[in-house]
């Protein structure tokens, strides 16, 4: 089967001309003393390797003759027997696409080897391997006189890294229709396994339960399970309030596919009926993210979506009595941060928020097929002397996962409900 990977080494290493790249695989961490926390790859490491085993790196040699090198663990039947299988240095060249394989162990000698009369070394600068690969380079530099130079430019591979990650290809797509496909059965079932009396990690419980049955054995990031008040804590992972009638409840929660994450919000009443005051709000955010995705599309900036959401959040607060003046006044003065404190979205993929500039030169960069965002807009209402009762405690925010396209974008996280009569139409049955 064709995989993306060697495609994907050919194009940094054009990008890099010439020199040499190192890029390592994320450490284990150690959880207590003898056991790991679940291991992940490094994102930009598997991103080229598709390659999940720990204690790996990968060399890129770029020139006339390029050539893509991994070190990894050798084969060891008895470790094997604790821990599970090891690819192995002897078949993960053939299964990995790559030029050359060698032990981990052999890492730094061959470094030395490898680094010689090479102009730059491309590496993730300050990422924990800095004293290592300069003292390689230092072993390098002192083969001056027989005629070995050590390179004598740092770069930090991760510039060229991440405006290739920025651009999803068709293999990252359909993982991430997958993610999105597998948190949006998550999310429904979410909200229709939702009454009052129960706790908050007790319907986190039923959204792992959803990931793992389909195979998504990890979530993307911790779940936010935040009913009543606890929805206007916009990073808030307590997780153990019990859910109350008449509250709110706002959930953030998308599941990792393949190392590809989803990140989609809802915010459903715990009874399963709005209130006049949450139904009021809740259109507006609503209105809010339908103008944001309406501007998300191929030649709009980055900042398009979240001025559009903006100025629909704007009026409506203006209408709630939340703030006073027009919409440029109010906007002009900043007055709207006190109930919406954030950006409207921010890039996925392999990490949920994800790799990429958000300006070039200066400048919000222009939106391009292949790009995905997410689209979250929110409003957070505290209690306050000046802010009607009814509305107090409200934290209310809907997030969708959005592709890019041609001519617009695509939802790839259509599959939970969100307009009123939807969820509480799911909810009753």
């Amino acid at each position: 089967m064709t995989t993306p990977y060697p495609t994907r080494r050919a194009r940094l290493l054009s990008a890099m001309q010439r020199g040499i790249a190192v890029i390592p695989t994320a450490p284990e961490v150690a959880r207590n003393a003898d056991t790991h926390y679940p291991y992940r790859f490094d994102s930009n490491f598997y991103y080229l390797t598709g390659f999940a085993e720990p204690e790996a790196v990968l060399v890129l040699i770029a020139g006339d003759a390029p050539q893509s090198i991994l070190f990894c663990r050798e084969k060891d039947p008895e470790r094997e027997i604790w821990d599970g299988f090891r690819l192995g240095v002897e078949a993960a060249k053939d299964a990995l696409g790559v030029d050359a394989t060698y032990p981990i162990a052999q890492l730094d000698e061959k470094l030395a080897e490898l680094m010689g009369n090479q102009p730059r070394l491309f590496y993730p600068l300050g990422g924990g391997w800095d004293v290592r690969l300069l003292a390689v380079r230092s072993a390098v530099q002192a083969k001056a006189r027989s005629g070995v130079l050590a390179p004598d430019e740092l770069v930090d591979v991760r510039g060229l890294l991440h405006e290739m990650r920025l651009f999803k290809d068709e293999h990252e797509l359909a993982l991430m229709r997958r993610a999105g496909e597998i948190s949006a059965a998550a999310h429904r079932r979410m909200m229709q396994f939702t009454r009052p009396g129960q706790l908050e990690y007790q319907v986190e419980a039923e959204c792992l339960h959803e990931f793992a049955r389909h195979g998504a054995r990890a979530a993307a990031y911790p779940a936010i399970v935040a009913g009543g008040a606890n929805g206007c804590v916009l990073h808030y992972v307590g997780n153990d309030q019990i859910l109350r009638d008449g509250e709110l409840l706002l959930i953030d929660a998308g599941c990792e596919w393949q190392g590809y994450a989803a990140d989609i919000t809802r915010t459903f009443p715990v009874n399963g009926r709005f209130s006049p005051a949450q139904r009021a709000v809740y259109e507006i955010v609503l209105a809010a993210q339908e103008a944001a995705i309406a501007a998300a599309r191929p030649g709009a900036t980055w900042d398009d979506p979240h001025q559009a959401a903006l100025r629909v959040l704007v009026q409506g607060m203006l209408d709630l009595k939340l703030c006073s003046g027009s919409v440029g006044s109010v906007l002009e003065r900043g007055d709207y941060r006190r109930f919406y404190m954030h950006r409207t979205g921010h890039w996925l993929g392999m990490d949920v928020h994800d790799v990429g500039d958000y300006k070039v030169n200066g400048q919000w960069r222009n939106l391009q097929p292949g790009m995905v965002l997410t689209v979250e807009p929110g409003l957070y209402i505290r209690p306050a002397d000046n802010v009607p009762e009814e509305l107090w405690n409200i934290g209310i925010r809907i997030e969708d996962d959005v592709m890019i396209t041609a001519d617009g974008c695509e939802i790839l996280s259509a599959g939970v409900p969100k307009t009123v009569a939807e969820i509480e139409a799911l909810m009753a049955g």
